[in-house]
């Protein structure tokens, strides 16, 4: 794909959410934000209907990378974010845009490639040593290249590796500018190695002839938080309600919800 097309996914994508987040705040739902991956692994479709019931409060999401949903939060266009980049986060509450930030949960990062591995990295221990062999071997590697998460884990392994893939971008170094799914279906189709979660990755259903071949589960930690947006920035933020999911979702029922989600008979995020 091409660093063109791929900008034009993502300036699509930008408008589709604008516009989608307009429409939600004109009803009275609180309105999450939340990453694909808590979407695409089927997390944020089992916890909404629980807290609505137990609090009877209606919710709204608008699903996005952890870049596009922290910068529509800044704009006040929804009243919770829960995010997955730890950096970003601190940085959206020290700009005065969100509230405290909360630890909810967390799952891992696996590197996942052709079945055939022409880079030669299955069961390697050390992920950026990996991704060495990939740049080396000039395979197809696919990125978000969205801001997300997952974009911002990929490229702290690059620089721990000592390598900036992006100059080769277009070449053998791919950006789809899409969310989780999405970009696995990409990286099926081209037969790319990519990063993406776990849980994602558990919960798709179109893995073609990609599997894990690299994972470390302390390594590659990948952590969630939870933040409501400043009143004082937005006045419209739905201030009660807002902290009335993060006492869920943070207390022993939200926690036990976030730990009952399977697949496959196999849990998928852990809370903190």
């Amino acid at each position: 794909m091409t660093k063109g097309l791929a900008a034009c996914l993502l300036a699509a994508c930008l408008l589709t959410l604008c516009l989608a987040g307009s429409a939600v705040q004109a009803d009275d739902s609180l309105t999450l934000g939340v990453t694909t991956s808590t979407e695409n692994s089927g997390l944020i479709g089992h916890l909404i209907p629980r807290f609505e019931e137990a609090t009877g409060i209606a919710v709204r999401t608008i699903t996005a990378g952890t870049g596009q949903v922290l910068r529509i939060a800044k704009d006040g266009e929804v009243d919770v974010t829960l995010t997955h980049d730890t950096e970003a986060e601190l940085a959206f509450v020290a700009e005065g845009f969100g509230l405290e930030r909360h630890e909810v949960m967390h799952n891992d990062f696996i590197l996942v490639g052709p079945t055939d591995d022409p880079a030669g990295i299955a069961g390697l221990a050390d992920p950026p040593e990996a991704l060495r062999r990939i740049a080396e071997a000039e395979s197809v590697f696919l990125s978000r290249g969205d801001e997300s998460g997952t974009h911002k884990a990929e490229l702290r392994l690059w620089a721990e590796a000592g390598i900036d893939p992006t100059p080769d971008s277009g070449d053998w170094y791919l950006e789809s500018g899409s969310g989780q799914g999405a970009s696995l279906n990409i990286a099926v189709g081209l037969g790319a190695y990519t990063l993406t979660d776990r849980a994602t990755w558990s919960s798709f259903g179109n893995r073609g002839g990609l599997r894990i071949l690299v994972e470390d589960r302390s390594r590659l930690v990948n952590r969630y938080s939870v933040m409501l947006v400043n009143p004082e920035r937005h006045p419209r933020v739905k201030v009660e309600d807002g902290l009335a999911f993060i006492a869920w979702i943070t207390s022993p029922e939200g926690r036990a919800a976030i730990v009952d989600y399977h697949i496959d008979g196999k849990g998928l995020f852990f809370t903190d």
